[in-house]
């Protein structure tokens, strides 16, 4: 009789920032026999800090004209770039994420005329840098340093690994270990052989946690607090056994 095995990987949010696929993770276990094959699901879960962060952060402009709107952006984010960098945030590390250019639109409804009156009252210039920070215990002075220069935008901090390998590998063993654990417990329990496995197959999903970022109430020279937490990596697995006859 043939088996299959089916494994997938995710990378998990804390229970404050969970996905729906999180939500779903535990409930979507299931234990079936089925002509004449049995179905187990197992997970493993290890708990890592992470060792790196990205930063995303960015300079938003008015002015009259497009070309005004652009150049004071442009001047702006020239401090932010020399503040990352002096932050020690590498070349290879820092990427602009986004850059456009909008019109900023004025008006409402004429009761006069009886329509919408809109118009054009200038021009807006967003530029987005995302920087991949490093060293942790720096990353709320680069937050600091980003606004000081000049950035007026932040979008987020999130954390992550900088080699996700070791706990993906550790998850991946204790779901096995656990699976081989039911697999003794359904086949002694229910009073059938398991004969041997046909199939094995991984998909793997990496989504990394919201930081908490608390308001400031010390003085400016003391740098923004953030909370990295920890990474929840799991790793489920599915087995099909052929009951042996």
């Amino acid at each position: 009789m043939l088996r299959a095995l089916l494994v997938s990987t995710a990378l998990i949010l804390p229970a404050a920032a969970a996905s729906p696929a999180l939500a779903q993770d535990q409930s979507a276990m299931h234990h079936t026999m089925h002509e004449g094959r049995l179905t187990l699901t197992a997970t493993g879960n290890v708990r890592v800090a992470p060792d790196m962060a990205t930063v995303s952060a960015g300079v938003v402009t008015e002015a009259a004209t497009a070309a005004e709107a652009l150049s004071a952006n442009s001047r702006a984010m020239n401090g932010v770039f020399s503040a990352l960098r002096q932050a020690g945030v590498a070349e290879r590390d820092i990427q602009t994420s986004n850059l456009q250019i909008s019109p900023v639109w004025s008006g409402g409804y004429s009761s006069e005329r009886g329509e919408t009156e809109r118009r054009i009252t200038g021009y807006q210039a967003t530029n987005t840098v995302t920087a991949r920070v490093s060293d942790l215990d720096n990353l709320g002075r680069t937050v600091d340093a980003l606004v000081s220069s000049g950035a007026n935008q932040l979008q987020g901090v999130n954390f992550g690994l900088e080699d996700r390998d070791d706990a993906m590998n550790e998850a991946r063993r204790r779901a096995v270990a656990e699976l081989g654990a039911l697999r003794t417990l359904y086949a002694g329990a229910l009073g059938v052989e398991l004969g041997r496995l046909v199939e094995f197959s991984e998909g793997s999903n990496y989504s990394p946690p919201q930081p908490m970022m608390y308001a400031r109430t010390e003085m400016m020279n003391d740098s923004t607090p953030v909370a990295a937490g920890q990474l929840d990596v799991s790793v489920t697995v599915t087995a099909v056994y052929a009951i042996a006859e």
